[in-house]
């Protein structure tokens, strides 16, 4: 062995969800070493609002939520349609529950709470209003010392600056948590700005990993075996373009901004196989002043239209499904349906903001930068955004004349418990929400107001993803498979590393970080000799 090579029993690439992989192999006695390429631990599930989507789990009996799990196991089997996911999703479903005993036994977990977040399929048997999803426990960042600064800032601080908040919610609680949990077994360690370039193979077996931290190569052993936990490939735009994920650039992505698919390519470089290669988890992402678009759900007012100044959609359906349904309409109409434009008057300012607090006006940034226009009439609005103004005049009546009964003949907007969620809350909830306060404007569904006050406003929402979905063909011990079919010894793959075992839908709020804790959690004790 050289002189500088460190040797360790596991080695964890990325530090998003695989971070609880980490902690459940260093508290089964694994020295185990996460490398991060970044110089902030936490990857695109620090950005998330850390929904787990786990059913039967004990927050959820605790709530008194009773979901039977083999009527969601049904509902999983009905809207995936694909045979050969199905042992990943019974995986999925096990073990789900068994973690989070597990990581509640640990004071330092906390207790993870339940909040309503519907199924994403109302239409589908066996979805349910009350959802299966749970959150972490938020956490003070004064608990954490000098490893509150290594967490990964909120995309929007990212993006605008700013001091994050002092209790870290959501995903940053998640990964602080984990993170202290890890080190406290006296089994973990890190390094950042450690960036994966290729895996070590000794006869069959994925013995370690080369890298270059900080600017040094460096030659990382594993003599358990190594866990892929980096996330996809949504900010490399060759490999979008390869494999056609749209929209190819990548530049719209709110992926984090490491996930190149370097962990991916170096499997593949070893003979590993793959699947999935051209989905990605959707959404619409509100355009930003700098260009950019971030995660938007809950349009609570307003219309979008396409390039013909054409509504095309319920804008409240779940994210993945209106990003699909954009891109579909994209793609088979010959009419741009990414970017669209979200249409909408005073009454939303005043009620909502832009952004949740009507005593905060829109930032000047966005006027000035175009990203927000307003003009006096809808005329004026349809010149702006260069739609022909007979047909924007035409959606915008018609949307109105549903105001009245509160039926939105055409799309059905706020008829189910989806789009209802959104009375109560602007976004995806990363928190408890307030459910005894209601949106009250007057009308019989609160989600279907008129467009009626002017002046009247656009913004701009175009087709984004949180990542790819597709990579490494996985078994139920998160083993990846050869081109052969066969586990490739000691080396594992999660989260978005992996093809997700919801195939190309999206189940419910949590899917993706639910699958990213399940699977590193898999690997581990498979690593650990304790496979369930």
């Amino acid at each position: 062995m050289p002189a500088d090579e460190e040797t360790y029993d596991v080695v964890v690439v990325g530090s998003g969800g695989g971070l609880v992989g980490a902690y459940a192999a260093a508290s089964r006695g694994l020295r185990t070493l996460v490398i991060e390429k970044t110089d902030r631990l936490g990857g695109t599930t620090a950005y998330s609002g850390a929904g787990l989507w786990f059913p039967g789990s004990a927050p959820l009996r605790r709530a008194g939520v009773e979901n039977d799990v083999e009527t969601v196991r049904g509902y999983l089997r009905e809207i995936v349609d694909d045979p050969s996911r199905e042992a990943l999703q019974d995986a999925y479903l096990r073990t789900g529950p068994i973690l989070i005993d597990e990581l509640e036994q640990n004071p330092r977990f906390g207790s993870f709470f339940y909040q309503p977040v519907p199924d994403y399929f109302a239409e589908k048997p066996g979805a349910t209003a009350a959802g299966n999803t749970i959150f972490p426990a938020e956490i003070d960042a004064a608990e954490l010392g000098d490893l509150a600064p290594l967490i990964r800032d909120p995309l929007p601080i990212e993006i605008w600056g700013g001091d994050p908040a002092s209790v870290l919610t959501g995903g940053r609680a998640l990964i602080a948590r984990t993170l202290k949990a890890f080190l406290e077994t006296g089994n973990g360690s890190y390094k950042l700005e450690t960036a994966l370039e290729s895996l070590i193979v000794e006869g069959d077996r994925v013995v370690g990993v080369e890298a270059v931290s900080k600017g040094e190569r460096v030659r990382i052993r594993a003599t358990r075996g190594v866990i892929l936990a980096a996330g996809g490939f949504e900010r490399n735009r060759e490999l979008r373009e390869k494999h056609k994920v749209a929209p190819y650039h990548g530049d719209w992505s709110d992926g984090a901004p490491g996930n190149t698919g370097d962990a991916l390519q170096a499997a593949v470089a070893i003979g590993a196989a793959t699947e999935l290669l051209d989905q990605a988890w959707y959404i619409p992402g509100l355009m930003q002043p700098g260009g950019r678009p971030v995660f938007h759900t809950g349009s609570r007012s307003g219309i979008w239209v396409n390039s013909a100044g054409e509504r095309f959609m319920n804008e409240l359906l779940p994210y993945d499904r209106a990003g699909r349904e954009m891109l579909r309409l994209h793609k088979e109409t010959g009419v741009a349906h990414t970017p669209c434009h979200w249409i909408f008057d005073q009454r939303h300012i005043d009620r909502d903001s832009f952004g949740g607090d009507p005593a905060v006006p829109p930032r000047p940034e966005w006027f000035e930068s175009g990203a927000l226009r307003k003009a006096d009439t809808i005329e004026e609005l349809a010149d702006l955004i260069a739609v022909p103004a007979e047909n924007l005049r035409k959606s915008i009546e018609e949307f109105n004349s549903y105001a009245a009964e509160g039926v939105d003949e055409k799309f059905h907007r706020g008829e189910t418990a989806w789009d209802q969620m959104t009375q109560y809350v602007i976004g995806f909830p990363a928190g408890p929400v307030n459910y005894a306060q209601p949106l009250d404007n007057g009308y019989p569904n609160p989600l279907v107001a008129p467009i009626d006050t002017p002046p009247y406003y656009t913004a701009t929402i175009a087709l984004a993803d949180i990542g790819t979905k597709g990579g490494l063909k996985t078994d139920e011990h998160a083993r990846v498979l050869g081109e052969d079919g066969e586990p490739i010894a000691g080396l594992y793959a999660s989260g978005n590393t992996m093809a997700a075992m919801s195939g190309r839908v999206y189940p419910g709020a949590g899917t993706p970080v639910g699958s990213s804790l399940v699977f590193s959690y898999l690997a581990a004790l498979d690593l650990a000799g304790a496979a369930e």
